[in-house]
């Protein structure tokens, strides 16, 4: 099978996965409502005797912000892993390499302890994910040591660092209403996904995603190595600084949506790699089209499986780890 035909399979699937995910929940919605709601524009019941204007709510105010946010999330932090695979030519790499996830969280609590506005919420947590990809790059050149491993080590340090202030916050939270709020925010949730939030962050989320995308060329050229790359006419700082920066945008976004929702950016990459190869041409399309299609499926189980909904990020990581360990054994063959 050719990896276009394979890019267009995953295409179908996530579409699939889409309309699934819109009818699905406690309130069904049967596939001649659908029609019924989308042709007739007078108003009228569906056969089933149903307020069309409830259809209406449950279907674009309620479940398709969630679904348009799980598929923007999964594919943003499936590409982020993958992009940031093939620039640290590591399998382990995963998009809160450099402590965007970490500083993210940080603002995020740190507004709930603030401030009761949701924006501001939201506001911190992307400026703080962009400060502590800042402080791992600034700590680099602190140095002038332009390397690799130099980099991984300032993303360590940043991430212990916002990772420590966190505690500081849930330490000076009230236990009673804010560490509540803070501890469900950073289990990972889609349940505050909403047509304005989702409206305002949807392109900027699509441009970066589309970016990496279009850098796949420059990341298999990076593969043969810095000084091969260079005689090849690559600008190697600046294609590695493009994806660090593009991987950091959307990773950040994607907590200002749901929070924090791990091990996506670390197995899905891994699931395409030996779905298409390791050409970055395919892989990161595949990454992003593969990752939204799961996380949506995750979804689904976590607002069907129980009476309550699951926080998503706890399903990530549960369904996460066996997944892959099944995945270790064929590492090496998708590196290859």
């Amino acid at each position: 099978m050719s990896g276009t035909y394979r890019l267009a399979s995953l295409g179908g699937l996530l579409l699939a996965a889409m309309l699934l995910s819109l009818g699905l929940g406690r309130y069904p919605v049967p596939w001649q409502d659908w029609y019924g709601l989308l042709t007739n524009p007078l108003g009228h019941a569906p056969a089933d005797g149903r307020d069309l204007q409830v259809l209406r709510n449950v279907l674009v105010e309620i479940r398709l912000p969630r679904v348009v946010a799980a598929v923007l999330i999964g594919a943003a932090l499936s590409v982020s892993g993958a992009a940031f695979q093939s620039v640290f030519m590591n399998p382990l790499v995963s998009p809160g390499l450099l402590g965007v996830l970490a500083g993210a969280s940080f603002g995020a609590a740190l507004a709930m302890l603030l401030s009761e506005q949701w924006w501001v919420v939201q506001g911190s947590a992307f400026l703080c994910g962009l400060l502590a990809v800042a402080v791992a790059i600034g700590l680099v050149r602190l140095y002038r040591v332009r390397s690799l491993l130099m980099l991984v080590l300032g993303g360590i340090i940043s991430g212990a660092l916002f990772t420590a202030l966190l505690s500081v916050v849930k330490y000076l939270a009230d236990p009673y209403n804010q560490l509540p709020a803070i501890m469900y925010w950073l289990m990972g949730t889609l349940s505050n996904a909403d047509l304005a939030t989702i409206s305002i962050l949807a392109m900027p989320m699509l441009t970066g995603i589309l970016a990496l995308i279009a850098l796949g060329r420059h990341l298999n050229v990076l593969s043969l190595g810095d000084e091969e790359a260079r005689a090849l006419g690559v600008a190697v700082e600046r294609v590695r600084l493009a994806v660090i920066l593009w991987a950091t945008l959307i990773s950040a976004l994607t907590v200002v949506i749901a929070g924090m929702i791990g091990w996506i950016g670390l197995m899905v990459p891994h699931m395409a790699r030996l779905m298409v190869g390791p050409d970055n041409k395919r892989l990161l399309p595949a990454s992003a089209l593969l990752g939204a299609a799961f996380l949506l499926l995750v979804d689904d189980l976590s607002r069907l499986l129980w009476t309550v909904e699951v926080p998503i990020g706890i399903l990530t990581e549960l369904l996460g780890i066996p997944v892959f360990v099944l995945l270790l054994r064929n590492v090496r063959k998708g590196w290859g």
